[in-house]
């Protein structure tokens, strides 16, 4: 598929079949997510890739079942692979004390980083995945863990100094798979968020 008809066709799919993806396919598309830049080219973006029932486990961490009953996107939950993205602070913090970096000081501490790039890079990394997913004719839906976050740790035995950047599903959508109510917002032209030399 060319870059082009990934990033317009590119859509979050919330309604998987539970036909299995290849492990080797998912190997690819986190392959390529490992290649989004990173701040001082970090590395610092990790990936949990959750299958079988591993991804029960996530569901029953972040969503117990107790709770599914009106859940409105139920077939969110067939998706065969779920990999979760975590960013490495210690690693930034570490990278930006190195000699190369020291300078900036950002090595001192997570309140010394005006815009925390470990969310950033994690975000390249995300966008990255969704179109490497689209590419291959799969589905794809990036969604956070928000309060979840500590439970997830705790269930798959994430380190305390890794952060949460969110999940991304991946599976073979269903033919009736419908948009969220925000896709109706559309977006905005691009004259209304280009800006050219001046604001």
């Amino acid at each position: 598929m060319e870059f082009e008809q990934a990033v317009r066709r590119r859509r979050m799919v919330r309604s998987f079949t539970n036909e299995p993806v290849e492990p080797g396919v998912v190997d690819e598309i986190c392959d390529l997510a490992r290649r989004a830049p990173t701040a001082g080219n970090t590395a610092g973006v990790e990936f949990l890739v959750l299958e079988g029932s591993a991804v029960a486990g996530y569901w029953d961490a972040t969503l117990p079942a107790e709770q599914r009953d009106g859940f409105a996107w139920p077939s969110l939950l067939a998706a065969p692979v779920l990999v979760v993205v975590w960013a490495h602070l210690d690693g930034y913090l570490s990278r930006y004390s190195e000699p190369d970096k020291h300078h900036t000081g950002l090595g001192a501490g997570e309140e010394a980083w005006p815009v925390p790039y470990w969310f950033v890079d994690g975000g390249a990394a995300v966008m990255t995945m969704l179109l490497a997913a689209q590419d291959r004719g799969l589905g794809a839906c990036f969604f956070g863990m928000f309060d979840h976050e500590r439970a997830v740790r705790r269930r798959f035995g994430v380190p305390p100094d890794r952060r949460g950047v969110g999940t991304v599903a991946i599976g073979h959508p269903t033919d009736d798979d419908r948009p969220s109510s925000s896709a109706r917002r559309g977006r905005p032209p691009l004259d209304q968020v280009l800006h050219r030399s001046h604001w």
